[in-house]
């Protein structure tokens, strides 16, 4: 695939968008970098909202791609509230991560009561150095998400993904505002979660973020001429059995240039 121009970079006189691409399959990765994308958070089970992806996936990732590549770190769906074994299992992780060069590793775990659980979330950055290490949308299911700020920023993450507590960026792009001004550069905040090129200029302006997040996927049909219609294999009605969503790089260079667009008029 065509690599198309993806030189962004911020600097004190010219802020830059951060275009991330989460990505579930090493296909989306190598569109994401063709389209401009300056960093990938790979992950599988996109369904599930993305769990840990294989060894075989994370290796051939770092083979195709230069652009920084960050798993993420999540062992299973569902809560942020870990058992003894599958923090084990995330700090094999980690490590496996650094062992195959990734730039970095995206993490989140949360105490019963809602509050970011500091300890664990510290070992698992102590253990990533000197890979950056992104804190997940496990902040959107903080009970302060300013309190929740500050334990980030304290544990030593660079980023937090969020959606501004709410089911999308666009939704929550009153909180996200606020989140940025209350970071003061300490550390970024990524607005993600529902990112289109049909309102990426509008987070632009309404957030102040200069980082975001989106799959910019679409539905590729399988080329299966058999298919089986009594048969779900995830034993979930209506979930797609023949197809995968796959990242676009067309999307990707949209989204990246009506971002940076629409930044340019808003410091103007």
């Amino acid at each position: 695939m065509e690599q198309l121009d993806n030189h962004y970079t911020n600097t004190p006189t010219e802020k830059k968008i951060t275009l991330e691409i989460c990505a579930a399959s090493v296909a989306s990765c190598i569109a994401a970098e063709a389209g401009g994308a300056q960093r990938i958070e790979l992950c599988d089970n996109l369904l599930e909202g993305g769990t840990t992806p294989s060894y075989g996936t994370i290796a051939l990732a770092r083979e195709k791609v230069k652009i920084d590549l960050y798993p993420i770190i999540r062992p299973r769906g569902g809560d942020f509230l870990y058992s003894e074994e599958e923090f084990e299992v995330m700090k094999k992780d980690v490590l496996l991560c650094k062992q195959l060069g990734c730039n970095g590793v995206v993490i989140g775990m949360l105490t019963a009561t809602g509050r970011v659980d500091k300890e664990r979330c510290k070992t698992l950055v102590e253990l990533a150095w000197p890979m950056g290490v992104t804190f997940h949308r496990a902040f959107d299911m903080t009970d302060d998400p300013f309190r929740a700020l500050e334990d980030i920023i304290e544990i030593g993450c660079e980023r937090i993904l969020t959606s501004g507590q709410r089911n999308t960026a666009v939704e929550g792009a009153a909180l996200l505002r606020v989140l940025v001004q209350k970071a003061d550069n300490r550390i970024a905040i990524m607005a993600g979660s529902g990112v289109r090129t049909h309102n990426i200029a509008e987070l632009v302006k309404t957030t102040g973020a200069l980082e975001f997040h989106t799959t910019a996927k679409a539905f590729e049909e399988s080329h299966m001429t058999f298919r089986n219609p009594a048969v779900s294999m995830g034993g979930v009605p209506g979930v797609p059995e023949y197809g995968i969503a796959v990242t676009q790089a067309q999307e990707v260079l949209l989204i990246r240039e009506l971002a940076q667009q629409a930044l340019t008029e808003n410091i103007v």
